[in-house]
Parts: structure tokens; C-alpha cells; sequence
């Protein structure tokens, strides 16, 4: 059993063991200090390619939203025109040739990205290509002409189209409250900026400059070996590459017909395909004629 001072000599042991043997100074016993985790590390500045990187995946995704509100616009006036304006089979045929060539512009652009470096913001490219690949395909599907058989129905079809062109999840905002390093590239591309819009095209379908100078002048038989350069004053048939096209100019539009297909274009920089045996581009066009640049692809 302990006796009183055998409690008295455990309890000034004790103060001794907590104290320290520093003879009862104040010094601090030399504990090394553990950082604490107020301050966080600060995240490593993104790379200019990541930077170009996110700003081309904003660029891409303001695109297909600004098509979206387009393409829902254009199908009201296709199921409402005006009466003193176009009819429908023509608002309609100019709808479903020009969307189709947006949405592959939009899969050509993503496509042309390397990796960024980054798993999550790689896997949500790849998503987007699958994405892009299945409404190209279907709209690859859906000809021109359709319009003239229905027009409210094929261009809603192609709308729906395009409005299930909708990011995938998680998209490119919600990874970067994940990643500190995407959060930084996001905010120095300034494509990725709240009300960013993309630069006006510098050619305009209802341009009054001059037109060109095409390299075969109004000689549409230079074509027949599927590679030329020619004015079209109006309409015009030209056979090339063994492909027989009708075209027609118009002060805001022109337009090619084939045996099976009908595609129309709104100025300048437009493509028309007719398959594997020939290309159709818009070199330049206002109100006097259009420059056409025919090849095989």
C-alpha cells in the first residue's frame, strides 16, 4: 500500500517527466514544427498547348450550341414562312444542304486535337468524337431533296439531330473543379470567357467587291476531267470527273442538282460533295455570278 509521501514522490516525478529537465525554465523542447495545411501548394501554370487545347474544346462546344439555336430557328420559319419570302421546300433545301457541312466542320476540328495530357479531359474528347460520329453518319443519310417530298418533316428530323449534339457529362466545366490545372486553362482561353463569340466571317455571301478571276473563265468543258476554276453568271450544266451538275446562281445562294441529289450553298467557302468522284467549292460569290472550283477528292 502506498503511504502519503510515497504518492507525494510519484507526483513530483511526474512534473519532472513533463516538465523537461530544462531546471524549470520556459525553454521549448526542439520538436521539429509540422507544417500545417492552411496554405495549399500552389497548382503549376498550364502549358500554352493546354491552354490552345481548352480554348479549341470551348470553341467546338460554342459552335454546336450556336447551330442548336439556329437550326431551331431556321425550322420555325421552315413551318412558318413568310408569304412574300422563299417557300418552305426552299428554306428547307438550304437548311438540310449547310447543317450537315457545320456539324462535320465541328468532328473535323476535334478530331485534329492531339491528347491533352490530361485522362478526364481525353476521355471527354473521345466521347464527343462518338458523339459527332453517329449524327454525321445519320446525316449523311438525309439528301436535300428530301425537302421537296417534306419539308417540315426532313428538317425536323435533321434538327433533332442536331440538338442531341449536347455535352457530355462530366463536361468540360465540372472537370476542372477536379483538376487545378484544366481550372487555369480554362481561364486563360478566351474562348472558354462567359459571352465569347467567334470572329465574323471575313467573306459575306451578299459581298459587292469584284469577283475573282477564275482561272477557266466561263469555259465549263475544262471541267470534264473533274478539275476546274469557272465563273457562273446565272445557271449553267457542267459535266465533271463523268458527274452531270446543274447549277444555279442566286444573289444570296447557289445551288447544285444532280440525278440524285440537290445541295445548296450560301456564299462563299461552301463545299458540295456528289459522292467519291467530285467536290464543289465556292470560291467567291456576290450578285454578278458566283466562282466555282471544281476537283475530285
Amino acid at each position: 500500500m502506498f503511504t502519503r509521501g510515497s504518492v507525494a514522490v510519484v507526483a513530483a516525478a511526474l512534473v519532472l517527466a513533463v516538465g523537461g529537465c530544462g531546471g524549470g525554465t520556459d525553454e521549448k523542447a526542439d520538436v521539429p514544427e509540422k507544417r500545417g495545411s492552411a496554405e495549399p501548394t500552389p497548382a503549376r501554370s498550364p502549358s500554352r498547348e493546354l491552354v490552345k487545347w481548352v480554348g479549341a474544346m470551348c470553341e467546338s462546344t460554342t459552335a454546336l450550341e450556336n447551330l442548336g439555336t439556329e437550326s431551331a430557328a431556321d425550322l420555325e420559319e421552315i413551318r412558318n414562312p413568310d408569304e412574300l419570302g422563299p417557300t418552305a421546300e426552299h428554306l428547307a433545301v438550304g437548311y438540310l444542304s449547310r447543317t450537315p457541312m457545320r456539324v462535320e466542320d465541328v468532328e473535323r476540328d476535334l478530331a485534329d486535337l492531339d491528347p491533352s495530357g490530361v485522362p478526364a479531359a481525353d476521355r471527354l474528347l473521345d466521347a464527343w468524337l462518338e458523339k459527332l460520329k453517329g449524327v454525321v453518319s445519320a446525316l449523311d443519310e438525309v439528301s436535300p431533296s428530301a425537302a421537296f417530298d417534306d419539308a417540315e418533316g426532313s428538317a425536323a428530323d435533321v434538327d433533332r439531330l442536331v440538338r442531341s449534339l449536347t455535352p457530355p457529362e462530366p463536361d468540360l466545366p465540372a472537370l476542372t473543379k477536379k483538376d487545378p490545372r484544366l481550372a487555369a486553362a480554362y481561364r486563360r482561353a478566351e474562348q472558354c470567357a462567359p459571352g465569347w463569340k467567334p470572329a465574323e466571317e471575313t467573306a459575306s455571301p451578299h459581298s459587292t467587291g469584284p469577283l475573282p478571276k477564275a482561272a477557266d473563265g466561263e469555259n465549263t468543258g475544262a471541267c470534264s476531267d473533274g478539275a476546274c476554276e469557272v465563273l457562273v453568271t446565272s445557271t449553267a450544266d457542267i459535266t465533271a470527273n463523268g458527274v452531270s451538275v446543274h447549277v444555279s446562281v442566286g444573289d444570296d445562294h447557289v445551288t447544285f442538282r444532280t440525278a440524285g441529289t440537290l445541295m445548296q450553298l450560301g456564299g462563299a467557302g461552301g463545299e458540295a460533295g456528289f459522292g467519291d468522284e467530285l467536290k464543289a467549292t465556292v470560291v467567291a460569290h456576290n450578285e454578278d455570278g458566283a466562282v466555282l472550283r471544281f476537283t475530285t477528292p
